[in-house]
């Protein structure tokens, strides 16, 4: 059964930093695309960082370009997001998702096959 978990989530200041884990069972890590996502309230589901299988590609919306970081350790089966700089505005709920072999559509989550339950980040201001 694959198993998507996130964790590190939590509360922070504004201009705080907050680093997010994922790890992933049941699959094959090295032939998983992996991304972040959030749900914030009254918005629509979007993307803030996608990585491919062996890291040759990222991509982030600006909203968070500069802000987050994502990465992946292979060898761990793990995905990070590293958020600096968190605003208000970045409440919500932060999950991680994947897919074999290159993921889905970064931009609004659709088309990725297993997803983790989500974890809350709160930034106050």
């Amino acid at each position: 059964q694959v198993q998507v978990a996130e964790s590190g989530g939590g509360l922070v200041e504004a201009g705080g930093s907050l680093s997010l884990s994922c790890t992933v069972s049941g699959l094959n890590f090295n032939d998983v695309a992996m991304g972040w996502f959030r749900q914030i309230p009254e918005k629509e589901r979007e993307g803030v960082g996608c990585i491919t299988w062996n890291s040759g590609n990222t991509w982030y919306p600006d909203s968070v370009k500069a802000r987050f970081t994502i990465s992946r350790d292979n060898a761990k089966n793990t995905v990070s997001l590293q958020m600096n700089n968190l605003k208000p505005e970045d409440t919500g709920i932060y999950y991680c998702a994947g897919d074999v072999r290159y993921g889905g559509n970064c931009r609004d989550g659709a088309g990725w096959g297993y997803w983790g339950q989500g974890t809350q980040v709160t930034v106050s201001s």
